[in-house]
Formats: structure tokens, sequence, C-alpha cells
């Protein structure tokens, strides 16, 4: 059985316009060039691109994992010369930065069985909408070529208020943002570049001719501090020269650092990371936990619906990202919360070997009963069941 066939529609050609934007600007710094801006989508597209992507299918009994062709096409080879990783690490990355809110595939079928041959990333910078009349009716021109919505999977992050089947970006609320961290790390630069720190100020009688040119001035610092070796005191004229000590002042206080701090954090608030990410703040369990469970799932369930929408046609399957993988775990916890869900008989013992990364035992396949851990079929043969002590 075909698992996803489409008549494809006819295409016509159109012009693609790309605009440049601020890129073409003198002195302009792109969002994706920014290290703030691209640590925080790097962590966010290298965890989404982590979790694996399943086949599930509704059962009166609970959803269950489907493995199959479709399943392993999605998850190991969705396009072509493009791991799974690799290729969902450019989705997310098109979604928060090149896609602005986008990013789309398109569907190429072989048509000789009608099977899923590859989805194909677009290069977002070359896709331009065209706005239908009806409000929700669109198509898409891309190397100038025209696709109807159902011929490609569009992934959308931020709804636009008038045209909800496109995106928005973040690249309106960063830029300023970002303009006022590039401006903060140009004065760190000058600031750390020592030219206006000096550790020591010499005051000489201006009354010398010396103090008249560079080469005189140069004369005195030679004469009285360069002749004298390392550890020795200077010995100076008291009437002609006045050395005071310096203490060059720090990044706190021309407050620099927590302006930076601060909008560091507008940045991890914007795109979704915890700050610790950007260097601001200690590493949290319980933040990074909460991360996954809310910013790193959302994007996954984008993902996810969209894939189910357009490729599946049996109505009890879906697409589903697994995160279990990607919690800040430690090897006490799982075994401890195996070891639990074994004594309540939920979980074979191979099972949790899977989990700790160890391999299956041929001897571990029964499901055990906290009682004594006797195999579940054993469980009506207890002594105690049968009359009491005597019968065995």
């Amino acid at each position: 059985m075909p698992f996803w066939r489409r008549k494809p529609k006819t295409r016509s050609a159109t012009s693609i316009q790309i605009a440049l934007g601020d890129a073409g600007t003198p002195g302009y710094t792109r969002l994706s060039d920014h290290p703030d801006v691209h640590i925080a989508v790097d962590k966010i597209a290298d965890l989404v691109s982590s979790m694996t992507i399943h086949l599930v299918e509704n059962s009166d009994t609970g959803d269950r994992r489907i493995r199959n062709e479709l399943s392993r096409k999605i998850d190991i080879e969705p396009c072509k010369f493009m791991t799974r990783k690799t290729w969902l690490y450019k989705i997310v990355r098109d979604l928060l930065l090149d896609g602005d809110g986008n990013s789309l595939l398109h569907i190429e079928v072989n048509r000789e069985t009608g099977l899923i041959d590859s989805l194909t990333p677009f290069q977002m910078p070359s896709v331009i909408y065209n706005d239908g009349d009806k409000g929700m009716d669109y198509t898409i021109s891309y190397n100038g070529v025209t696709y109807h919505p159902d011929e490609v999977v569009h992934f959308v992050l931020n709804p636009h208020p008038y045209y909800p089947y496109r995106g928005t970006g973040y690249r309106v609320a960063l830029r300023d943002i970002v303009k006022g961290l590039s401006q903060a790390q140009k004065t760190k630069q000058n600031f750390m570049s020592g030219k206006y720190m000096p550790t020591l100020i010499l005051a000489v009688d201006a009354i010398t001719e010396e103090m008249g040119t560079k080469e005189g001035r140069d004369k005195i610092l030679q004469k009285y501090v360069d002749e004298t070796e390392g550890g020795k005191p200077w010995v100076i004229p008291a009437d002609l020269l006045n050395v005071h000590q310096v203490k060059p002042l720090s990044l706190k206080d021309i407050a620099i650092i927590e302006g930076m701090e601060i909008d560091k954090k507008t940045i991890a608030g914007l795109i979704g990371v915890p700050a610790f990410f950007l260097g601001v703040g200690e590493f949290k369990k319980e933040e990074y936990n909460n991360f996954v469970n809310s910013r790193i799932m959302s994007i996954g369930q984008r993902i996810a619906q969209p894939l189910t929408r357009d490729l599946l046609i049996n109505p009890e399957w879906y697409f589903r990202l697994n995160p279990r993988s990607l919690y800040a775990y430690d090897l006490s916890e799982m075994v401890m919360a195996g070891t639990a869900m074994v004594d309540r008989n939920a979980m074979r013992r191979n099972e949790l070997r899977d989990w700790i990364g160890m391999d299956p035992d041929q001897e571990m396949v029964e499901l055990i009963i906290l009682e004594n851990y006797i195999p579940s079929s054993m469980l009506g043969q207890q002594s105690k069941l049968k009359g009491g002590e005597t019968n065995e």
C-alpha cells in the first residue's frame, strides 16, 4: 500500500525577487552572525534534531509505535544526501532565522511507485509568498516555479496575524537588541585594549624643554624609568617628577556587564532558551528540563503535525518527536525509575537495560513481580494462595 500518493498540479513559472534587506548596509551584522543569537538557535536546533521521529498508531489500549518503511524513511533518510539530524537542524534553523518563521519542504514522489522519494528543504531567502484574495489561499514562488500548498510541507513559527498560514520570525524584535550588544562588544574591545588605561602617571615640570617634544618626553622616561632595573626603586628629582598610581576602571565601573546581561536575557527570552546558555547565571537542572518540556516539545509539535497532515493517509497514524533522551538524567535516577517500573510489572528488565545502554539478556525477558521477583506466569502457584504453608 503506498504511504503517500497525490497527483501533482501544474506549475507556472514566475520571477524570483530576493530581498537583501539590511544585508547590503555597510557594517551590518546579520542575526545568524551574532554569537548570542547563534548560540541560542544552535542549542534549540541541536536538541530538536536529536529527537527521533516516531510513527505512531492510535489503539484502544494506548498509542503504539509502528516500524515500517515509512517510519524508516522519515527517521533515517528523509532527504537525499541528508541524515535526519541534519535535515531537522536545517528546518529548525529556518524557522528561527533564515526562514523568518517558516520552513518549506518539497515533496518529491517516485512516479513509478507513488512513494515518497525525498523531502527536500527550500533555500528560504529565495521563497516568495503570493497571498490570495480569500485570506487563506496562497501559492509559493521558488526559483521561477510556483508551488501550491499541497505540493510542499510548510512549517510555521509565530503565525502572522493576518496571514496565519505563514510565520513571522524574530528579526524585527531582535534588531535593536543585537545592535546594542554589538556596540557594547566594540566598547568592551576598545576598553580592554588598554590605550586609555595607563597604570602610572608621571607629572613633570612643564618648564623643562624636554616636555615640548615627543622625543624629549621619551628621553625623560628613558632616563628615570627605563634605566632602572626591575625591582629597584626609582631615583628621581623631587622638584621635577611626581608619580601617581592609577587604578584602572573595570567593565563593572562603566556598567557594560550589567547592560550586556540584560540584553542577553532578552535574547534568551525571545528565542526561548534558558539564560545560562548565553553565559548569564548558572545551570539549573529543573530549568533545563522545563526548557525541554516547553520550548523543545513545542517546536517538535510544529514539525510533527505538518508531517502528519501532509504525508499520512491513514487517519489512525501520526508522527511525534520523542524527547526522552534529551532530559538531564543521571544513571542512578534512571535505574531507580526503571526498577520501580520493573517491580510493578510495568517494564521488562531488558527494557531497563536498554534505558541505561546495555545489551539485552535472554534470561531477562520475562516480567517479574516484587513478591520474591517471581515470573508473572507463576503468580497463581504461590503456596499462600493454595491453602497455606503445608501446600507446596
